[in-house]
């Protein structure tokens, strides 16, 4: 208790604190009501449904229904997620294609018959609770009033042990109208949210798709070696064995000439270096080797050519992370810059790492015109793919008149 407040004052509060709770949860509860007159017509919609369409009479109307019963499930697992203050996940298969398959995939859908099932509990459960909340308010009235101070009792008071004088204890019988208000929230999560062995298969189809992209982005890796490797350096490397030709050639007879020759296949030399240099930095940046991910980003942003304000915090002071972390987070910068200077005609872009709960976060934003596409050809896709193969996340955000935000999540331990 505060200073200076009375016991009866503190009593009060702490009394209107928990009807204001108690009114929360019956609005929860009765609020349900309507969900339960709904539901009430689903099961009869849903049974009516069934059966004309395994008698092939309805079979059309069926996936109209299960969309109905997606989105009476969607809202009651949205005011679940509320009372409980967490999200209640959804998970279904996409009712698309042709007449067929849309039927097809309402029928086989696990999450059809997750939700056909919470139906009938739905009505009984919010029914038989919304009931109890009026008898509990009348009890809780006049059993929790008194104990608190109201009805002429403000002044009575109960002794501890040393002799100090207290209140009683806190509201019980308005607490239980709380109670029932996360139970049948409770009991709704559970009936809606997908089965564990439901969110396996999702899983494994997030897996397989992100493997896939892996493959894609290996072959398009190699391919791209390849295609650097056989117009440049192939090619330097064939005019330089043509020049050194013609020097042996005229090495006799006209020594002048081969030693000119022999000058521009040092050249040419020195030029196939600096692109077999060019093309192992793709693979590997060995500037992440020396200077580590935060010393290879600055040297990114300093060949920008746009001002790039950063904040590298996690990876500061030499600490590193997983090789292919970094590897991927030095790739993304690069290419996002790239992307930045050619596309985007901004005048100031940013890169801000942050760490947390396992996760490596790369925020690079820009203020120019916006409207980045993957399907533009820009790196974006490419980006996407190198980072799924990590089981990292990508997101985008480009509305047409900027600005651009592009976030990275990329898996890096504890």
């Amino acid at each position: 208790m505060l200073d200076g407040e009375s016991p009866g004052g503190s009593l009060m509060n702490q009394l209107a604190s928990q009807i204001r709770r108690s009114w929360l949860a019956s609005l929860h509860l009765y609020s349900g009501l309507l969900v339960a007159w709904l539901c009430f017509l689903g099961i009869f919609a849903v049974a009516a449904g069934l059966f004309f369409t395994l008698s092939l009479i309805g079979a059309p109307a069926w996936p109209e229904i299960v969309r109905l019963l997606r989105r009476l499930a969607g809202y009651e697992r949205v005011r679940a997620g509320a009372r409980l203050r967490a999200p209640v996940p959804e998970q279904y298969l996409p009712l698309d294609g042709p007449p067929a398959d849309r039927v097809r995939l309402a029928l086989t859908d696990p999450g059809t018959w997750r939700d056909a099932r919470w139906l009938p509990v739905a009505v009984l459960t919010i029914v038989v609770l919304s009931v109890l909340t009026l008898p509990l308010w009348l009890i809780g009235l006049l059993v929790d009033g008194p104990r608190l101070g109201i009805g002429g009792a403000l002044d009575r008071r109960r002794r501890d042990r040393y002799g100090t004088t207290t209140r009683e204890r806190s509201p019980l019988v308005l607490h239980g109208l709380e109670k029932l208000a996360d139970l049948q929230a409770a009991w709704t999560a559970a009936l809606l949210r997908p089965s564990s062995s439901a969110r396996l298969g999702e899983r494994i189809t997030e897996l397989s798709e992100s493997r896939a992209g892996a493959v894609e982005a290996h072959s398009a890796e190699l391919r791209r070696i390849e295609r650097d490797l056989h117009d440049g350096v192939q090619a330097q490397l064939v005019a330089l064995s043509l020049r050194i030709g013609l020097a042996k050639q005229r090495l006799r007879s006209d020594p002048d000439a081969a030693l000119a020759r022999l000058d521009e296949a040092q050249s040419g030399l020195e030029s196939a270096l600096a692109e077999l240099r060019h093309v192992v930095r793709t693979v590997h940046p060995p500037v992440l080797t020396d200077r580590g991910l935060a010393g290879a980003v600055r040297a990114l942003a300093a060949s920008s050519g746009i001002p790039v304000d950063m904040s590298l915090g996690p990876v500061e002071n030499g600490h590193r992370l997983p090789a292919a972390a970094e590897a991927a987070a030095y790739f993304v910068v690069a290419e996002a810059l790239t992307n930045i200077r050619k596309h985007s005609a901004a005048g100031r872009a940013s890169v801000r790492f942050t760490r947390g709960k396992g996760l490596l976060t790369v925020l690079v934003a820009d203020d120019g015109r916006g409207g980045a596409d993957e399907s533009g050809g820009s790196g974006l896709l490419g980006i996407r793919r190198r980072v799924a193969a990590l089981d990292g996340t990508t997101r985008l955000h480009s509305p047409a008149g900027g600005p651009t935000e592009l976030r990275v999540e990329l898996p890096c331990g504890s």
